[in-house]
């Protein structure tokens, strides 16, 4: 090489050098190195990541800034990445300055085969209009009481036996395996209502779950990967691509004979007499406006994509949680049967195991959906999110955000800052939801436990949710008692839904009511006792 030449690459990169010194003095989060920014420290914490993030948060008072190209021109736009947990930025993102942060151009570059342009997957009037169709469903009580039907079904009919057997047997249960059948069943009766009977006796495999669940893993494979390089190897048809491909091929082609035979139903040209029995939320679509049968294929997907995993995964952590904490288990156990003593006018363990839930007796649950919402603090089913900076913008902590670069907020992060929650943040105390009598539920701040999102797209399905996981949970702890099976390690996966990485082995015991009982009769003897 000609000494012109060496002068030149030197000066080049002694430019570069000079530059990048400058470019990472003003970033605040993890070691960034050259051209290659924060990946290796990203790469390095891969099992790990959600800890990480909340160390490097906690370090750095509520928010970062790091970079994941450094190379100029890209590094302070595309490239910049601003990650936080402050709620005072959580809401300004995510409420204040709506419109400014969608979720972007990359997130729906790698949703587009699966989830269209569905709710989940879409911005502004798109976006809207799907909004207020589902919100109007929403809050109606015939969708709460489908819902209720549904999950009630699985339950007795399923689940409590699958467990029952594993109790007379001995045998050991994935109960995370279980949770996920469960919830794929009830949403997709709730979104389609079709049934795939996924938590039937034997756990057989289904074609239109085992291809949701590849699309599902193909599509979040695009997330390791530069845009660039998914879409060639999706152009030239390699890898996760190809089973994405045709996973979706499936799905499409099923729900296509769905959406075909409800039309035919609703018409009132198949085999049901009413349109009435139909209370699913496809149903509703169709009877609301006139959605072609793509559009109505993605309001599908996207229902089903967003009740599935979210609510499994927090009664994983859940069952996880409550299996370690005694004390906790107790206080819910003895919540159920006072409920249920006081509802059904008995204390007959027998009568209480009678029957499902009513709503009436859900809505009672206090101390229950205290220890949910405390394990959704400590375990959010969603750990971080992302939007896309449109117009340059301050936070309100002074950050400056922008165009064009991207803002993560960290829902697990936000969970655990000893500023927000207090010194006991990592503590699972579900006393922390309750009044000061413990008589009631007291919610925090929505920019504090963000759970369930925040703002415009808060979650439509939180009081769904809620309604299922206290029915399964109460169901379940009424009848058995879980422990962690000998040996099964308790990790978390690092995917987009905070997943056990193992699963979650447990033990099941018959649980023994009736010192509950005994003590819940002792209880009312005392009240009515005549004074002395």
């Amino acid at each position: 090489m000609e000494v012109g030449t060496w002068a030149v690459v030197v000066a080049v990169a002694a430019a570069y050098m000079a530059w990048f010194w400058r470019m990472s003095r003003g970033l605040s989060g993890p070691r960034v190195w050259p051209v290659v920014g924060s990946l290796p420290g990203l790469v390095q914490h891969a099992e790990n990541m959600h800890e990480w993030i909340a160390a490097n948060l906690r370090r750095a008072g509520g928010t970062y800034q790091t970079c994941i190209f450094a190379v100029p021109g890209v590094a302070r736009r595309g490239g910049l990445v601003t990650v936080t947990c402050d709620p005072r930025n959580l809401e300004h993102v995510l409420k204040s300055r709506f419109d400014n942060y969608p979720k972007g151009p990359f997130w729906h570059a790698v949703f587009r085969d699966l989830l269209g342009d569905g709710i989940f997957n879409s911005d502004g009037e798109t976006w809207v209009a799907q909004r207020k169709t589902a919100a109007l469903e929403f809050t109606t009580r015939t969708l709460r009481t489908a819902m209720s039907r549904w999950v009630s079904r699985s339950i007795h009919h399923r689940l409590l036996p699958i467990l029952d057997d594993a109790a007379d047997s001995k045998a050991h249960v994935d109960l995370q395996d279980l949770l996920l059948r469960l919830t794929f069943d009830n949403i997709c009766g709730l979104a389609f209502g079709k049934d795939p009977e996924t938590l039937a006796k034997g756990l057989p495999e289904n074609a239109f779950a085992s291809a949701f669940d590849r699309a599902t893993e193909a599509t979040l494979n695009r997330f390791i990967f530069p845009e660039c390089l998914w879409r060639c190897k999706k152009w030239l048809g390699l890898g996760m691509e190809t089973t994405l491909a045709s996973s979706v091929a499936h799905v499409d082609q099923y729900l296509a004979a769905v959406i075909k035979a409800r039309k035919l139903e609703l018409a009132g040209n198949g085999k049901c007499d009413t349109v009435a029995t139909h209370d699913d939320l496809l149903s509703r679509f169709m009877r609301k406006g006139s959605y072609s049968d793509e559009s109505l294929q993605h309001v599908a997907l996207n229902f089903i994509l967003a009740g599935r995993d979210t609510s499994s995964v927090a009664l994983s952590w859940f069952f996880w949680l409550v299996s370690t904490h005694p004390a906790v288990e107790r206080k819910i156990v003895h919540e159920l049967c006072a409920v249920l003593a006081a509802s059904r006018g008995a204390h007959d363990p027998a009568l209480w195991l009678a029957a499902p839930f009513t709503f009436e007796e859900l809505d009672s649950l206090v101390y229950l959906k205290a220890a949910l919402s405390e394990t959704l603090r400590l375990y959010p089913s969603v750990p971080e999110d992302s939007k896309h900076v449109v117009a340059d913008d301050y936070l309100p902590d002074g950050t400056f955000m922008p165009a064009g670069s991207s803002v993560t907020y960290s829902i697990y992060s936000a969970g655990r800052m000893k500023t927000v929650w207090g010194e006991d943040c990592l503590e699972f105390r579900p006393e922390r939801w309750l009044s000061a009598d413990g008589s009631k539920f007291e919610p925090h701040d929505s920019y504090k436990f963000v759970a369930f999102n925040a703002g415009p797209r808060i979650c439509l399905g939180k009081d769904l949710a809620y309604l299922q996981m206290k029915n399964i949970a109460g169901s379940v702890l009424l009848r058995h008692r879980l422990a962690v099976a000998p040996g099964h390690r308790v990790e978390q996966k690092m995917s987009l839904t905070l997943f056990m990485k193992n699963g979650l082995r447990m033990e099941v015991r018959p649980r023994d009511l009736a010192p509950v009982a005994d003590e819940l009769g002792g209880a009312d003897a005392r009240a009515t006792a005549p004074c002395a």
